[in-house]
């Protein structure tokens, strides 16, 4: 999208926040104030998009930090005076049939303050809970006839970090020791690491060398590995150390019990390369027949009808970020079967990641950041 048109949209989009607002606020200094911060941001919120392709680094990042701030701030100042004019056309519009519940010019200006005093709040909370290292979230996956070699077997997900721009490689070292203090059999990575190239992002996904398991690290691609070059970053990851599983799979043997663990590309690949169309099916081609469990490692949720279809037992995806914050969290429905935890699908179980990091603006409110640790136990 051209600059001028990002411009625009940022313009009229912010106009409307302010015109429904700053005349409603009350006191003396309230109104400039917030004619000011509306100001800042409407200037700042494209940067959030454009500053990459429009300037070198370091004032590209520092530009894309400063937009995506004002991004996270705008997107809950817009939501709030949406629900405040709701809220004042519902009194209007009652008021013929009962005249006292006309808004009053107190009730006006308090719920524009508390518009205000929201938005702000809302966006210092979510920048918190973005910044810190993501919480370790233990989940039990009960399943039928798991033999006793496999009671136990620990999986560590982690999913959507998003290294790029605010998300550097000091936070990815803090979630590499988190993961590796799980003592883990496998390490899954269900894509969307990173939004950028190799050559940009290389020494910050260098930690995940560090990474620790009985078994090894696997990774399959989310749909931001197809917008940042997806065959240097698999390339990347290799030599990382860490297993890509493009449409395969890997046998796992704990004392004769055999356990598959497979990998399939990002839904929508086939869209970038049609060499990389998902296919749970093609991903178990081969699988031995005895194997007591079998695991999909896919990004989006969406495919889980597949690998139900193809007789997976569970599936971890991501992709989702639980809706990252409020009220996002609430439409990802529309978009995904699943948007966050365990559920199932006929005879497959399904765990939804919420994320390990976060996209766009640094921001998480109402669907915390996860670093999973998946344990199967029988049923």
């Amino acid at each position: 999208m051209a600059l001028f048109t990002l411009y625009g949209l940022s313009a009229a989009l912010h106009y409307y926040v302010w015109a429904r607002i700053a005349a409603d606020l009350p006191g003396v200094w309230a109104a400039p104030l917030f004619t000011a911060l509306i100001v800042v941001s409407a200037l700042l919120m494209p940067m959030g998009m454009a500053a990459k392709r429009l300037f070198s680094q370091p004032l590209a990042d520092t530009l894309a930090w400063a937009g995506l701030l004002a991004m996270g701030l705008f997107s809950s100042l817009f939501v709030f005076t949406a629900v405040r004019d709701v809220v004042l056309l519902a009194g209007f519009a009652g008021s013929f049939a009962v005249a006292s519940l006309v808004p009053t010019q107190g009730f006006q200006q308090l719920t524009a303050l508390m518009v205000a005093l929201l938005g702000i709040g809302v966006t210092i909370a979510g920048f918190v809970n973005a910044r810190r290292t993501a919480g370790v979230v233990t989940v039990e996956v009960k399943v039928a006839g798991l033999p006793a070699a496999l009671d136990g077997f620990t999986i560590v997900q982690i999913s959507d970090i998003h290294i790029g721009p605010t998300i550097r490689g000091k936070q990815l070292d803090r979630i590499v020791d988190a993961v590796n203090s799980q003592n883990a059999d496998v390490v899954a990575i269900t894509g969307d690491l990173v939004d950028g190239s190799v050559p940009e992002l290389q020494d910050h996904v260098a930690p995940l060398g560090r990474l620790q398991s009985r078994t090894g690290s696997f990774f399959v691609t989310g749909n931001h590995e197809y917008y940042s070059g997806v065959l240097p970053w698999m390339a990347e990851l290799r030599r990382l150390g860490i297993h890509v599983l493009h449409n395969e799979h890997v046998t796992i043997d704990r004392d004769g019990a055999a356990l598959v663990l497979a990998g399939v590309t990002d839904f929508n690949a086939g869209h970038f390369d049609e060499s990389h169309r998902s296919d749970p099916a093609a991903a178990l081609a081969g699988a031995p027949g005895h194997a007591a469990v079998k695991i999909l490692l896919a990004h989006q949720p969406r495919s889980a009808p597949a690998a139900a279809e193809a007789g997976f037992d569970l599936q971890l995806s991501g992709h989702t970020h639980g809706g990252q914050f409020w009220p996002w969290n609430h439409f990802v429905r529309f978009q995904q079967p699943f948007t966050a935890g365990l559920h199932r699908l006929d005879e497959l179980q399904i765990y939804v990641s919420r994320g390990t990091g976060y996209w766009g603006p640094p921001k998480r409110f109402g669907a915390p950041s996860e670093i999973t640790t998946l344990r199967l136990v029988p049923a």
